[in-house]
């Protein structure tokens, strides 16, 4: 057994794939917030590839943890040298490992806020990338604008503070900057919101006008926000994935990144401070991201939300599970074909009825062992953005929708905290409390849920969608959510 470190590499590369090239903190030159699984099998990924290649050697990444929990990561990638382990999961349940070394250092915030700042504010640093959740970015789910409510938000926003948020974080950073003379770095959103970099734009413009408004007028003038797709399944690493890890090839490491086989990564060539040949190692570079974008929440994210409830009120606990239940795929092809793909803009250079079948394949890999409670996670942060726009769509346009409405449906059938055996549920969302109660509230008309119009609008007023609304649920309630399913699969 032997732990991971850079000592370790030379007795490691006997089995697997390790980093040959020079690593140091004095190498990066993207500082990223939010080193979870997904950035780590994906951004972090890539780099590795080139850097092996031998190239882009300078543009290291400096993670950065802003959260109390982040602690774990600090302490994980710190004892091994920010080294980790990236096991690609196959469905014939072939493994294939590789050591990742394109993370260089980490800080975390609140250890040294300032050392986070003055990383960012260094000349050499030219991109600052974010995977923050789709909630981290503080977009009124209504309005669309920034909403600036949250207490950390509003103590950044206090003359003189020690920023703590990663909007206080950045915004300090790039004032620094442009008082010492130095060009703004970019600014890359990889997170799953239709129009990251516009959004992430919008919000960091916003902050810094309720700090300076002619800040703010600044950095929509020079700070570059390019959009961006980003493509893996990446499931939450398990102890048996350690355990796998140490058995099979004999490393010990405290957080590898298991995930999926496929990657894609659709980039906007709009970068201030140049950026890394991502292009030579598969990232497509494209004028307009937004075709790929849509085609990718409406179609892969979307189809995780219609099966996610179904299924574990159905039974299953993985989507591999689910995805091998024919009723199950029927639904997804039906609301991929007939809803999902119709509120799409043509997508250049992809053929949609292969992408649909590969979604299938990828539900299906038992080897990465997606669980459905992990896709269930933070709905509020994700239906209304990845499938009440497709409803929308669908009811404007005299398109189907009943697939739609059924998976709203079962959001709030799962919200109600209990499953079909009367077993409890644990919903994980930042709106629990008011989610759960409006969901115990909706026996009395059956609307209670979808009256909150901070998540669905005025779909509430179209009775086209109570309708079908009030059918799925009370289906959901008397017949279950397997016998449901197959009454939707059969009326087509």
């Amino acid at each position: 057994m032997r732990a991971l470190s850079a000592e370790s590499l030379a007795s490691i590369s006997d089995t697997v794939a390790v980093p040959t090239y020079p690593r140091s903190p004095d190498n990066t030159s993207i500082v990223h917030f939010g080193v979870g699984g997904f950035h780590r099998a994906h951004m972090a990924m890539y780099l590795d590839r080139l850097m092996a290649e031998g190239k882009a050697l300078d543009w290291a990444i400096c993670g950065v943890g802003v959260l109390p929990s982040d602690s774990a990561m600090r302490d994980a990638l710190h004892a091994q040298d920010h080294l980790y382990t990236l096991v690609l999961k196959f469905p014939d349940g072939r493994l294939e490992p590789r050591v990742i070394g394109s993370i260089q250092d980490y800080l975390f915030a609140p250890d040294d806020p300032e050392a986070v700042i003055e990383r960012m504010a260094a000349e050499r640093t030219r991109i600052v990338s974010l995977t923050v959740t789709e909630g981290g970015y503080h977009v009124h789910p209504v309005t669309g604008e920034f909403d600036d409510r949250d207490a950390g938000i509003q103590a950044d926003l206090t003359p003189g503070a020690t920023p703590t948020t990663t909007f206080g974080l950045i915004t300090e950073a790039l004032v620094r900057r442009r008082e010492r003379g130095l060009a703004p770095f970019t600014v890359l959103s990889c997170d799953n919101i239709q129009g990251n970099g516009h959004v992430a734009q919008r919000m960091f413009t916003a902050f810094a006008r309720l700090r300076d408004p002619e800040l703010g007028a600044w950095m929509e003038a020079e700070v570059a926000f390019p959009n961006c797709m980003v493509d893996r399944i990446t499931p939450v690493t398990a102890d048996s994935d350690r355990a796998t890890l140490a058995e099979r090839f004999g490393i010990e490491d405290r957080w590898p990144v298991v995930c999926e086989p496929y990657t894609q990564w659709v980039l906007e060539d709009h970068f201030t401070q140049g950026r890394p040949p991502l292009e030579e190692v598969g990232t497509q570079l494209v004028e307009d991201v937004t075709p790929y974008e849509l085609m990718k929440l409406r179609l892969l994210n979307a189809g995780h939300q219609v099966m996610c409830y179904l299924g574990y009120l159905a039974g299953y606990r993985y989507a591999h599970e689910a995805a091998a239940d024919p009723a199950f795929v029927d639904l997804l092809m039906g609301y991929w074909e007939r809803e999902g793909t119709p509120a799409l803009q043509p997508v250049p250079g992809v053929d949609l009825v292969a992408y649909r079948h590969s979604l299938i394949e990828r539900f299906a890999n038992p080897a990465v062992a997606d669980t459905l409670s992990r896709l269930c996670f933070g709905t509020s942060d994700r239906i209304p953005k990845f499938l009440v726009p497709v409803l929308r769509h669908q009811l404007d346009n005299g398109g189907e929708y009943s697939r739609s409405v059924l998976t709203i449906a079962s959001w709030a059938r799962y919200a109600e905290g209990v499953d079909e055996k009367g077993d409890p549920i644990d919903v994980q969302d930042q709106l629990r409390e008011g989610l759960m109660a409006n969901a115990a509230r909706q026996g009395i008309d059956g609307l209670e849920f979808v009256r909150n119009r901070d998540l669905f609008g005025d779909l509430v007023d179209d009775e086209r969608f109570v309708t079908e609304y009030r059918r799925a649920l009370r289906s959901l309630h008397e017949q279950g959510a397997a016998a449901t399913v197959a009454e939707w699969v059969r009326a087509g």
